[in-house]
């Protein structure tokens, strides 16, 4: 993993919108109709290079493939693994239960879309044996790169935390919750070591802060703590064959605009998170639930072995950051890591975390990621002193 070892560099959590065509045939094969696969899979690898060569063109360093062959960012697992089937019964977020009027406006704006709150439960024994689609998703990701003028400084592909997947395909088979997370993380090992290979593993758990208000809201917080904890050591079996400095884990508070007054403050799930077996933390600062937490990060003090991925660009609003709001940020986050080197600008979360659900227009994501590394320039004058 890469570090902003002579100035910032600049990234993204992962997902990136879809095209519409690409969209509506991820979300009617998720939903079991006949769609023509060989189609698409050719939509999906123009996507993957169409995303590829406008980071480039935005001036990212550390580059995804946008999940473009995926229909949500964890519910794509049903699809690559044997045992799930029917239908979850996930909980609604305590914002939409407590916010009526704003839960039915979600629901107007996002009428179609990959599924979140419905989708498939493991009804039998998970088993991955089966990386085609995995294999295929690093083919056309590394074909992408390798069509780019210049190279880009690191990329790096996503993949579902156990615990994210646990409580988003809902356990109807396992005995407890934990055999269910200690299941799916012996078989998203699999995924793991086979995108570490060839790229950064970027693990996304947000269900390490999200499910407080979510699946596990009847908890306290030393009990979802506990939870949290047991999500860890289960990623951590997953990892234990992949150097740290080779992944890097997303967690976050939900990626929606929404509330989020019941978010868990991130002081208290930081020592959770310091327990993972990973070289980088990529966290939400960016939007206006969290802005103030970078006090929290300073007093809890990142770990020497950890790098930095700070949110500096809010992933559900069309606003486009000033560089020099960015800027500001990304030297808030420094101060609170104490190393510049140890900070690689980020988004808060993804820009297409579900088919159909994005918050932000492309066109704007395009805008804001330009933003970003206009904003990464300016703050690296700033911390190496430049003119």
């Amino acid at each position: 993993m890469r570090r902003s070892d002579d100035r910032i560099l600049t990234t993204h959590v992962g997902s990136l919108p879809r095209n519409p065509m690409l969209s509506d045939l991820l979300i009617r094969d998720e939903a079991g109709e006949a769609v023509d696969k060989v189609e698409l899979a050719r939509l999906s690898g123009e996507a993957v290079r169409h995303v590829v060569e406008r980071q480039a063109a935005a001036g990212v360093d550390v580059v995804g493939d946008g999940e473009q062959p995926r229909v949500g960012f964890q519910t794509y697992v049903a699809q690559r693994m044997k045992g799930f089937g029917g239908e979850s019964s996930r909980p609604r977020p305590r914002d939409y239960v407590e916010f009526p009027a704003f839960a039915a406006q979600m629901g107007r704006r996002f009428p179609r879309r990959g599924k979140v709150s419905n989708a498939p439960q493991a009804q039998a024994e998970i088993v991955y044996d089966d990386l085609t689609a995995a294999e295929e998703e690093c083919r056309m990701f590394s074909a992408a790169l390798d069509g780019l003028g210049k190279p880009p400084v690191d990329a790096f592909m996503t993949a579902a935390s156990p615990g994210i997947i646990a409580t988003t395909l809902l356990n109807a088979h396992y005995d407890s919750h934990e055999a269910y997370v200690f299941a799916l993380a012996r078989q998203m090992r699999k995924e793991y070591e086979r995108i570490a290979r060839d790229f950064i593993l970027q693990v996304d758990a947000p269900d390490l802060a999200m499910e407080h208000t979510m699946l596990f809201q009847d908890k306290s917080v030393a009990e979802f703590l506990k939870i949290a904890e047991l999500h860890v050591a289960a990623l951590n079996e997953a990892l234990s064959d992949i150097p740290r400095e080779r992944v890097r884990l997303h967690c976050c508070w939900g990626n929606w605009e929404g509330p989020h007054t019941h978010d868990i403050p991130m002081s208290d799930v930081l020592p959770v998170l310091f327990s993972a077996k990973v070289g980088a933390l990529s966290l939400e600062f960016a939007n206006p639930r969290h802005q103030h937490e970078y006090a929290a990060l300073k007093k809890a003090r990142l770990p020497d072995a950890f790098v930095l991925l700070p949110g500096v660009i809010d992933s559900t609003t069309n606003y486009v950051e000033h560089p020099e709001v960015v800027a500001n940020r990304i030297c808030e986050a420094v101060d609170a890591v104490g190393d510049r080197s140890r900070v690689i600008a980020s988004s808060d979360c993804g820009f297409g975390t579900f088919a159909g659900g994005e918050f932000v227009a492309e066109d704007v994501v395009w805008a804001k990621l330009k933003s970003c590394r206009e904003g990464a320039d300016i703050a690296t004058r700033r911390l190496w002193g430049r003119a």
